[in-house]
């Protein structure tokens, strides 16, 4: 406390303007940032004219940022000499502003990479409009990963790391690294492999082992499940590289099979009609595969006729597959009842001695 009265009293009163000016570079810097970068980045997207559009770009909130660390660095450049900074001192805010610009240089970039930004959009019109969606946010996430890798570097070269000097120490120490390593390659190599195979992708709903849901998100690491209990289940991409995993939303078609057994004194006139109006039915809707449907008498079992149903809709969706078989059934049943057909049910003779 003692020292910091004694700093302002040794402090004159041209020394005092001059941080009431680096106070007032700051406020401008502060207070302008928005400013300087709308301009900056109006100047790189001459097409735009909406303000929103300008102001939700990916190098509009790093700009802001960078602009007020611009101006608390000029602020401290100011003020070297008035207030007799040493070189030291400059050296560290100097680097560090070096850092700072450099990190949001790569934040900008990185954030320009992705599949809502015109970058990524043109990127994607570019390779090809067929390109997978999952494939093309992998190779998204590839970029942004090496433009923040090749940041680090930067970092290390402005902070006069030898490089030469720190990959040979990881040299020393990858045998111990690769062992801890040995898990998360594992599933990266998997996550690989999901790309390449492509056996789902985000939005599919699959089922493997003790999972199902839909697939939220591809990770380098992991696959994301939204379980239909609304639960998030990260998986590793290794696990399901070597699982069987079901894909329900590739399905083109969903079977519809039902068995009728009928009483056993129904007359074969009467059995003829009911498949004839049962085949009639499923070829009038439009919903249902003309050549896949059969309709036989297949069985004669102890309680009755057994007439098998069987066909292909193109109700692939759960809740409309549901619907789409409540509405055959009640339609098999309303047939049933206008040809005076009864069901069999499971009887047995129990013969009592005497």
């Amino acid at each position: 406390m003692e020292q910091l009265v004694g700093f302002w009293e040794r402090l004159t009163s041209i020394q005092i303007v001059d941080i009431l000016i680096a106070i007032g570079i700051i406020i401008v810097f502060r207070v302008l940032s928005g400013t300087f970068s709308y301009m900056i980045i109006r100047l790189f997207k001459i097409k735009s004219k909406k303000a929103r559009d300008i102001k939700e770009s990916a190098f509009f909130k790093p700009l802001k940022i960078f602009f007020i660390i611009l101006g608390i660095y000029l602020a401290i450049v100011f003020l070297k000499e008035p207030l007799q900074i040493h070189d030291y001192v400059m050296d560290i805010v100097t680097k560090a502003f070096k850092i700072i610009s450099v990190l949001e240089i790569a934040y900008g970039l990185a954030n320009s990479f992705t599949s809502k930004t015109v970058v990524g959009k043109k990127l994607k019109k570019s390779l090809s409009q067929k390109m997978d969606d999952t494939v093309f946010e992998f190779m998204l996430k590839v970029i942004r990963v090496l433009i923040y890798i090749v940041a680090i570097f930067f970092v290390l070269n402005i902070l006069e790391i030898n490089l030469t000097g720190l990959i040979a120490g990881l040299g020393l120490g990858g045998v111990i690294v690769t062992l801890a390593a040995q898990d998360t390659a594992k599933n990266l190599f998997g996550g690989l492999v999901i790309f390449l195979d492509k056996p789902f992708a985000v939005g599919d709903w699959i089922e493997m082992d003790n999972y199902e849901g839909t697939i939220e998100d591809i990770t380098f690491r992991t696959t994301r499940i939204r379980t239909f209990e609304n639960a998030l289940v990260n998986v590793p991409n290794a696990k399901i590289a070597d699982a069987s995993v079901t894909n329900w939303s590739k399905m083109e078609k969903r079977r519809y099979k039902t068995n009728l057994c009928v009483e056993l004194d129904t007359p074969l006139e009467k059995l003829e009609l009911l498949k004839t109006s049962i085949e009639k039915m499923l070829q009038e809707r439009e919903s249902v595969y003309d050549d896949s449907i059969i309709v036989r008498f297949d069985q004669i079992t102890d309680n009755g006729i057994n007439v098998l149903i069987y066909t292909y809709t193109n109700s692939v969706s759960y809740a409309s597959y549901l619907k789409e078989v409540e509405d055959i059934n009640m339609k098999i049943m309303k047939i049933l009842k206008e040809e005076n057909i009864e069901l069999a049910y499971d009887t047995k003779t129990v013969y009592v001695k005497n």
